[in-house]
Formats: structure tokens, sequence, C-alpha cells
């Protein structure tokens, strides 16, 4: 795709930032948002179209790429771009939902003459920022090797995992690695208060060994001052960790780990910790 017309919708913290990044490539034709208002804000501040809605965005855009909080946005959101898409538009997902959502998407945008990957990132708002996400990539090999130019803007790592629905795959074997990573993190950072350790010695430490981890260094300081208002907010972990544990049982294997997350969320969303970082798992663990 030669000539990249590229559109972004989902204007959150992470969409923000890897839309700058368009802009500054000077890829970026236009923005959306479920906020119009948002995408109003975004346009005056970069100088690019605002659109009222996915389907206007894609009257003027031949890629776009979502980052939304749920399946049931993606259907929504691919099923008005493809009312409206030129024939040839691919759509990037970079949501994380089902890799069934992303079957039927594809299905959506195919049956318009065009093309969808599912391409949920890591690395969080600040891998958002510094361009630095690592994406897993499921689809056409044809239709990323397309639009590589967009996530090569914001993404450090981009492997295509397989066919569609692989790149939802790995993203909740990455949200199950995350979730026993915390419950980890937790419990041991909880000790380490209940025991009177200083955390300026302690993490340097523990950094420097077997137990270092991103999570460790992004958030550990972090967790210990009870500020928990620095990453990715743990209700949206919740919904993540429901979809990698009905993949999980539908596989046969072992979701221990995402039972006792799921609950411990589920409890920490119920006492209205929703909008906190993950790291707040640190919460449950003060009290036993």
């Amino acid at each position: 795709m030669a000539d990249i017309k590229a559109g972004f919708v989902g204007l959150g913290a992470m969409g923000w930032a890897m839309t700058g990044h368009l802009k500054r490539l000077g890829l970026l034709v236009g923005v959306a948002n479920r906020s119009a208002a948002k995408a109003q804000a975004f346009a005056r501040e970069y100088g690019v179209l605002g659109a009222a809605d996915p389907g206007e965005l894609a009257k003027h855009c031949n890629v776009i790429a979502l980052c939304v909080s749920a399946d049931a946005d993606v259907l929504e959101v691919t099923r008005a771009i493809a009312a409206q898409a030129q024939p040839g538009t691919i759509v990037i997902d970079h949501s994380t939902v089902s890799s069934k959502t992303a079957v039927e998407a594809q299905k959506r945008m195919r049956a318009a003459g065009g093309d969808f990957l599912d391409a949920p990132v890591s690395g969080g708002v600040e891998g958002a920022k510094n361009g630095k996400l690592s994406i897993m990539v499921g689809g056409d090999e044809a239709a990323l090797a397309r639009v590589k130019p967009v996530l090569d803007a914001y993404g450090a790592r981009i492997t295509r995992m397989g066919g569609i629905g692989a790149g939802q795959n790995t993203k909740a074997v990455n949200q199950t690695v995350i979730a026993g990573i915390m419950q980890g993190i937790g419990e041991g950072l909880a000790l380490a208060e209940a025991l009177g350790l200083d955390p300026a010695v302690l993490l340097p430490t523990l950094s420097g060994g077997a137990a270092q981890s991103w999570y460790l260094d992004k958030r550990g300081a972090s967790a210990m001052r009870n500020e928990f208002n620095v990453g990715f907010k743990l209700a949206l972990m919740h919904k993540d960790l429901g979809i990698a544990r009905d993949l999980a049982a539908a596989a046969g294997v072992g979701h221990e780990v995402l039972d006792k997350s799921l609950a411990d969320y589920a409890e920490l969303m119920a006492q209205g910790h929703g909008d906190e970082d993950v790291s707040a798992v640190i919460r449950l663990k003060r009290r036993k």
C-alpha cells in the first residue's frame, strides 16, 4: 500500500499516543472516538480530520487502526467502517478481545472488499508514548506487509503469530503471565513491608537478580507508595483475564492463577478500585 491514508479510532491514553506517532510520520488523515469532543480536540491539536464516527473516517482512509475497550465495540466499529470502506481498506485492531471476535470482524471487512488484522499490543502507556510497543498480529501475511509502516510508527517488535485470531490468543497468554507476575509481586512486596525492609534498597536488589521483571521495575515502587494511577486499569485486566480463562478451560489446561486473579480484581472493583492500576492487587495481600 504505497499511499497510506491512516485513521485511528479510540483516543484513550494509549490510542492518543499511538496516533501522535502516525501524525509525526505524515501517515495520519483523521481520527474518531466514542466521545466526538475528544476527536475534535485531537483534530485541532494535530491539524487532522476529526470524524463524527468511524463510518465517516472510512470515507477518507484506507488503513484504520482501532484501540477500543470490548468485543462489542470492535464489532460495532468494524460494521460502521465496512459500510463505508473503499475496496482494499485494512482495519488493524489493537484492542484486547476474543479471537472469535477477530474472525467475525475479518469476515465483515472481507465482505466489503478489505481485510482485518487482530494486532493487540503490550508495553503499557509508556510503550505507546515511546513508540516501543510489542505487537502480536494475526491475519493475512500480505495484509500485514501492506500496513507495516503504520505498525512501525509505534511498535518496536511486530510479530505475525499466525492466521486471524492468533494475535488475540497470544495476548491472552500475555495477560495470563502478567496476572501471575502481579500475584507474586503483590505478595512479595506486602511481605517486604511487613518485615520492615527499605524499598529504596529492596527494589534495586530484586531487580538485579532473578526476580527482575518489567512490572517490578515499573510498578514496584509506586505500589509500595500506594500510587495506583500509573498504568493499565484493573477493570480492563479483569475483562482480559475472563477471555484467557475461557480459552484455558476450552483447551483443558490449568487456570488456577487466572481464577485467583479474576476473584481478586473482582473484589477490588467491588471496593471501587476498578480504575486503579493492576498493581493494586497488593491491597488484598496486606490485610491477610
